[in-house]
């Protein structure tokens, strides 16, 4: 399996780096990217590649389901939170960006069940998000309700986002804007939450 990566290395170094360089040289003096992403660590959907984007231009953080838990400083390990906070208060990013992606496997976790052999960790950490898919699939039909829920734990996300004090007083100022999204693996597009009940095709 490291045969593929360092060939993907190799291919890095010959075919990108000679051009790049001196944008790596620019980025070792330190980093200013413009949004926050949260997004699932689902190796479909990379932030990256969907938007186009160089090295240093978005800061990621990655989990099952794109969650990000509610404001709770209790000494304990919350590492989206801890990338949050670098982000917003250290970085200074202008947007955060919930994305989520179709066919996600946490969501499906939330509809249908941990898989036995992830309870350590994969279990309660969806949990947290089965209140809210199963509020929201009771009002649409059952074909539509992993698309439902997908979108519902992207509403969570942002939600919960407002619970951090530094997060909600930068948003009320103007300084940070949140905005959540869902990107379509077979058909390659995104679409926006806003106030219609579902996500609509992103401008």
């Amino acid at each position: 399996m490291i045969t593929k990566l360092t060939q993907g290395y190799r291919r890095f170094r010959e075919d990108r780096w000679p051009s790049e360089k001196a944008e790596y040289e620019l980025l070792a003096r330190g980093q200013k990217p413009h949004t926050l992403i949260v997004a699932c660590s689902d190796s479909r959907a990379d932030p990256a590649l969907i938007f186009d984007t160089a090295p240093g231009e978005l800061f990621v953080v990655r989990n099952v389901a794109n969650l990000v838990p509610p404001y709770q400083p209790d000494g304990k390990l919350h590492g989206v939170s801890a990338a949050l906070e670098f982000g917003v208060n250290v970085l200074g990013v202008k947007q955060i960006v919930v994305m989520g992606h179709a066919g996600c496997g946490g969501v499906t976790a939330m509809l249908n069940g941990t898989p036995d052999n992830c309870r350590d960790f994969v279990l309660p950490w969806v949990e947290q998000g089965v209140p809210t898919v199963r509020r929201a699939c009771e009002d649409w039909p059952a074909d539509q309700a992993e698309r439902v829920a997908e979108e519902a734990i992207v509403r969570l996300s942002l939600d919960n986002l407002r619970t951090f004090p530094w997060i909600a007083e930068k948003v009320e100022r103007g300084e940070l804007e949140l905005v959540g999204l869902h990107f379509g693996i077979a058909d390659g597009k995104l679409t926006r939450a806003g106030d219609a009940p579902r996500f609509e095709p992103l401008d």
